[in-house]
Parts: structure tokens; sequence; C-alpha cells
């Protein structure tokens, strides 16, 4: 069911957000995310000077490169946009994220390496979408040719994939707990 009709307003601001998920030649796996932020009016900008309507504010690139595992084993950023000169110079950093394993805890510790003044907010946000995409690509990929033998962490993530619920019991019977 779509959102209720909006009151009458004017757009100001866009932001898009992709992120994809690829298999490599080489059996690791890619996770790309971009983003972008728009406004819909000129505004001044001291480091880049006018910046036009549709022109990216923002306009950044992160890709993870991670094992079966989820483990992290390149991390790669780059800032294509920022509205500082400075913006740029944090995207090595990301490198940090090597080793970390996406699962239970990964907010926290990639808060830990690239939170705050040791990484940008923008290309920390990413991290949670591109989490979620290695998941969906890695997992998946993973599901098709074995059952876990432990329960899987995505069961009891949400309401629909509640151990006691319908999909559960559909798609996951050995982890079913309904009645």
């Amino acid at each position: 069911m779509p959102l209720t009709p909006p009151a009458p307003r004017e757009a100001f601001h866009h932001r898009l957000i992709e992120c994809d998920g690829y298999r490599r030649a080489d059996g690791l796996w890619d996770i790309e995310a971009h983003m972008t932020d728009r406004k819909t009016y000129p505004f001044p900008n001291a480091h880049r000077g006018e910046i036009a309507p549709g022109e990216p504010l923002h306009d950044m690139w992160l890709r993870l490169t991670l094992d079966e595992h989820l483990v992290v084993q390149k991390a790669e950023a780059a800032t294509e946009a920022g509205p500082f000169r400075v913006c740029g110079d944090i995207t090595p950093a990301f490198a940090k994220l090597e080793g970390l394993k996406v699962g239970p805890g990964w907010r926290a510790r990639v808060k830990e390496r690239v939170g705050g003044v040791k990484g940008c907010t923008h290309l920390t946000e990413l991290l949670v979408p591109i989490a979620t995409v290695a998941i969906q690509t890695i997992l998946s990929e993973r599901a098709k040719t074995a059952r876990p033998k432990r329960k899987p962490g995505h069961l009891d993530s949400c309401y629909a994939l509640r151990t006691d619920g319908e999909v559960v019991e559909e798609f996951f019977p050995e982890w079913y707990r309904g009645p």
C-alpha cells in the first residue's frame, strides 16, 4: 500500500543511494554503493563556487570486497564531489574496514574504525545498506547449495522472519518454533 497523497509541496533535496552485489571470477564478492545529494536550487559554496540545481553536492562511492564468510578483504572509497576541498582526503581511512566481518556488531565496529572524525559521515552511512546488500547477495547464493547447521542470523531479525511465523514455517521449517 503506497503512502497517502502528500500535502502540496516543493522539492528541495534529493538523495539517491544505489547498492549492487557482484560475484567475482576469483570467488570473492564486490558490494558497491553510490550516493548522490542534489538540491533543486542554486547556492553558493565557499570551496566550489556556485552549485547549480541538480549538480551533486555529494557524489561518493564505496566498494567492499568480501569473502564467502562476509569478511572484508578490501575496502575502497571515493569522493567525486563534496562540499569542501578536503572531503576526499579521508577516503583512504576506509581501508581500516579490512578484516571486519559483516554481521552482528557491524555498526559498532564500523563506528570504532571510521566513525566521527576518523571518517566521513556520508560514506559511513553507506556502510549500513552495503552490509544488507552483502548479506542478501552472498547468503542467498550460499543458501542455494547448503542448509545451515546453526540458526541463520537473519531469522528473528524482523516481523516477517520471526521463528514462530508462517514465512519461517514455509521456507525454514527446521527453525520454525510456532505452535
